[in-house]
């Protein structure tokens, strides 16, 4: 029954460019339901998934409530446990599929969290507060970069030195689905960049001489997502601004900032690299609420 869940991993990985962290959340979510599955002896081994049934999968769900998972979490099981069965139906591992007409937990969306263009200030001058060395250097460059692009963190971490072009202010990234995009950076964030470049990066890098990736860490390697978080999160500690920091947040803050400068929708769309327009629309909702707090306080009549 583990093997058809590699199947399953490597079928996303291979035919569907699922991203690292898709496939990482997908093999917790599909291992945890192998091993409830087992746990209450609803299958065999031997006879694999061709006996699951829709009451295994809601007897899975309600164990999931009774523990008080949040209904994020579940509704992100049972999308995993969907398109798990989608699969054993298109491989043949299952004549039916159970999952069907399996209702989806409804979430509450909630609005991303931003900071205001003076707290996006404030975080990016303070690794230059603190000294001129390597590290502070290659802090204030990335986190110049993040707002300047708005990609994600996983997206910063993945950068060469290839997919720099400082004489043309613009930088490149794969995201999901292996998608490319190219985006502008403005001249404060690509003097950051070339700064680091300069003064940083060599000294990190020490002997690594083979290693392209852009943002290293103190051994000359590369900077991974959790090490990008933790900078990020220790320079919001120091403002004060832990509880509203995510490692998105300044992702949500230059989609919002844009808008509210006049960016068109379909811009900041292809800017943050989302499929849908739909996705982009969540930032018009905080938009307007910036919009109407500024009206009620500026207009005589609002008053």
């Amino acid at each position: 029954m583990e093997a058809t869940i590699q199947e399953f991993l490597d079928y996303l990985t291979a035919e569907r460019g699922s991203s690292d962290n898709t496939i990482a959340a997908y093999r917790n979510d599909l291992t945890q339901f192998d091993e409830f599955i087992g746990g209450v002896g609803a299958l065999s081994a031997e006879g694999g998934w061709e006996g699951l049934t829709r009451d295994h999968l809601i007897n899975y769900i309600l164990w999931l409530k009774e523990r008080e998972y949040a209904s994020a979490t579940v509704a992100r099981k049972v999308a995993a446990m969907k398109s798990f069965c989608q699969f054993l139906v298109r491989t043949g591992a299952s004549d039916d599929n159970p999952a069907e007409e399996l209702d989806s937990p409804k979430v509450k969306k909630q609005l991303p969290t931003t900071l205001t263009p003076d707290e996006v200030e404030r975080l990016l001058a303070l690794p230059a507060q603190i000294g001129n060395t390597p590290k502070a250097v290659r802090d204030t460059a990335l986190l110049e970069v993040l707002y300047a692009t708005g990609m994600r963190v996983s997206e910063l971490a993945s950068l060469t030195l290839d997919d720099l072009d400082l004489a043309a202010g613009t930088i490149r990234c794969t995201g999901k689905g292996s998608k490319e995009r190219v985006m502008p950076l403005y001249a404060e964030a690509a003097h950051a960049v070339q700064t680091y470049l300069q003064r940083g990066r060599a000294a990190l890098q020490g002997g690594n001489a083979e290693e392209r990736t852009l943002f290293l860490n103190p051994r000359g390697e590369r900077l991974t997502r959790q090490g990008l978080w933790l900078i990020i999160k220790g320079y919001a500690k120091q403002l004060g601004l832990e509880d509203r920091v995510t490692p998105h947040t300044l992702r949500h803050s230059f989609a919002t900032h844009m808008l509210n400068g006049g960016a068109g929708l379909r811009e900041v769309q292809r800017l943050l690299g989302h499929a849908n327009i739909s996705t982009t629309q969540v930032y018009t909702h905080i938009s307007q609420d910036r919009l109407r707090e500024v009206y009620d306080d500026a207009h005589p009549r609002a008053k």
